[in-house]
């Protein structure tokens, strides 16, 4: 896939996933786009291991299905960022 099309599914996916998941994550443009391609990776490679059962880093496409697993990788992204970001009170 070309840089083009990641930055697409990037922004899409991030956009969709910082929607649904409660709470304030900030981090603008650039986040938003570094976190629905690194959601891509993550649901990608979710995705093979259920089908498949073995662990590879592959990404989803830029397809409706694509766009449905980047999302979800992108919410698990933003539920692990958060775990590792959250501040003792």
């Amino acid at each position: 896939m070309n840089i083009l099309a990641w930055i697409i599914l990037g922004l899409l996916a991030g956009a969709i996933a910082k929607a649904i998941y409660p709470g304030n994550q900030g981090g603008g443009i650039l986040g938003t786009i570094i976190l629905g391609i690194i959601g891509a990776f993550v649901g990608g490679s979710l995705y093979a291991l259920l089908t498949t059962g073995s662990l590879s880093l592959t990404a989803a496409g830029l397809s409706i299905p694509g766009l449905i697993v980047a999302i979800i990788g992108a919410i698990v992204a933003l539920f692990i960022w958060g775990l590792l970001t959250r501040r003792a009170v």
